[in-house]
């Protein structure tokens, strides 16, 4: 592919005392992803470059002042440098409140350069929630703080992973307030923009399973209301809309009737309904879609790592998947 014709992707470094600097390092040596994007990392040079030295990968880091100075020369790794990371006091493997600062910081300095047009799309590393509040910014994680960040009023979280793609009704609220937020405009909300991306990822017609909420979809009403009461209504508004659509379904087999080909996308009604299918069978290549932005947003599907951080081993398997969905989304490939 052509240098011109790949998009511009903003990788943000993540939090720099996980895995987020040396998973952006091996996932820009990929030979895929130099194939199909252009990396601007934001983020702090030294501790990439230090990176790089953990990982062994054969990059050199560019720091830059503007994104204007970006050549995307074969070999090199642009950073956008923050300047953020105090590298010799750096906790690694820990929580600590600099480095939460330092992800946030990142963040939101990818997310202006997406909403100015100046990139493509953001893929984002991993931060740490409690790090992340211990700097004082008072976000769940960074659906929520993009959708702050963005002025994005309706949000939600598409998974892709292992053939399968999950939109969720709600995620980071605990399972009695989930269930509260089982209503039907937020399902019909959930399915339309999980449409609109799964369009985007090159499949012209998507059909969307709506799961039920309760075992067996309620099973007549013996086990729950919710899917009579909400589920059932806001499938009957989507398929009058034209949507091809099907449920509430049971939510013990949707998943599985979807990798078999019947679904190109799953409605999930709370976070743990979609998010174990979906790292049983892709924990390796997840990746997380944030969909409602006025901008591209892909993400790593897993968390710092503090366990092996620092230490080389950490695998870039969701990374580069996470890079290569975005390129495809914002040039438009299937």
């Amino acid at each position: 592919m052509e240098s011109s014709d790949r998009p511009i992707l903003a990788v943000t470094m993540g939090d720099p005392s996980g895995v987020g600097p040396e998973i952006v390092a091996k996932a820009a040596d990929d030979p895929r992803v130099v194939e199909q994007a252009r990396l601007l990392v934001v983020g702090d040079a030294a501790t990439l470059e230090a990176a790089t030295e953990v990982t062994g990968v054969p990059l050199r880091v560019r720091a830059l002042e503007s994104p204007d100075e970006a050549a995307y020369a074969p070999g090199t790794l642009e950073v956008l440098d923050l300047k953020n990371v105090d590298l010799p006091s750096l906790p690694r493997g820990r929580v600590n409140p600099m480095a939460g600062a330092a992800a946030f910081a990142c963040l939101r300095k990818a997310t202006e350069l997406a909403l100015a047009g100046a990139v493509q799309g953001v893929v984002t590393a991993p931060l740490n929630k409690e790090a992340l509040n211990q700097a004082g910014y008072r976000y769940p994680g960074h659906t929520e703080a993009l959708a702050d960040l963005t002025g994005a009023r309706e949000v939600a979280m598409l998974l892709v992973a292992g053939g399968l793609r999950v939109g969720h009704v709600s995620t980071h609220v605990p399972l009695c307030d989930a269930i509260r937020r089982v209503q039907r405009r937020r399902i019909v909300t959930v399915a339309r923009l999980t449409e609109e991306a799964v369009r985007r990822m090159g499949v012209d017609r998507p059909r969307l399973a709506v799961a039920g909420l309760n075992p067996h979809a309620g099973e007549g009403g013996l086990f729950g209301t919710e899917e009579a009461a909400e589920i059932a209504p806001a499938v009957e508004e989507l398929a009058a809309e034209g949507y091809l659509v099907a449920g509430p379904l049971p939510p013990d087999s949707v998943f599985l009737r979807a990798l078999r080909g019947e679904f190109d996308a799953v409605i999930a009604m709370y976070h743990d309904q979609g998010h174990i299918p979906t790292k049983l069978i892709g924990f390796d290549e997840g990746v997380n879609v944030t969909l409602g932005l006025p901008i591209l947003r892909t993400s790593v599907d897993h968390g710092t790592a503090f366990d092996i951080a620092w230490t080389g081993v950490a695998r870039p398997g969701s990374m580069v998947a996470a890079i290569l969905l975005a390129a495809r989304m914002a040039g438009g490939r299937p």
